[in-house]
């Protein structure tokens, strides 16, 4: 049965760090594209990062670039997302997602509906 458990969440002070990690089991990581959201309440789940399935292409949003760096480890089936430099606007729930993909491809999305199995998401909450 596919499966995708988030963990790695928690309170951190501005500034702080974490990395997030998403296992998966049931299914070979290696045909997947990987993307990880947040949904912050009253607002819409937005695309944080994602990863293709060769790895070899990633995309972040604006608000993100230059302090979260994705990164996959096929053989550990885990995507991790490490988070620096965190604000209190970084504060939500974060859910990582996948979508099958042809071996070594490099056609990603930030797009929710993109994705087509989801994670039940860890808390990341930023605050002094």
């Amino acid at each position: 049965q596919l499966q995708l458990v988030e963990s790695g969440g928690g309170l951190v002070q501005p500034g702080g760090s974490l990395r997030l990690s998403c296992a998966v089991s049931g299914f070979t990581l290696d045909y997947y594209a990987i993307g990880w959201f947040r949904q912050a309440p009253r607002k819409e789940r937005e695309g944080v990062s994602c990863i293709s399935s060769s790895g070899g292409n990633t995309k972040y949003a604006d608000s993100v670039k230059g302090r979260f760096t994705i990164a996959r480890d096929n053989n550990k089936n885990t995507v991790y997302l490490q988070m620096n430099s965190l604000k209190p606007e970084d504060t939500a729930v974060y859910y990582c997602a996948i979508r099958r993909m042809p071996y070594y491809a490099s056609l990603v999305s930030l797009e929710p509906i993109w994705y087509t199995n989801w994670g039940q998401g860890t808390q990341v909450t930023v605050s002094s």
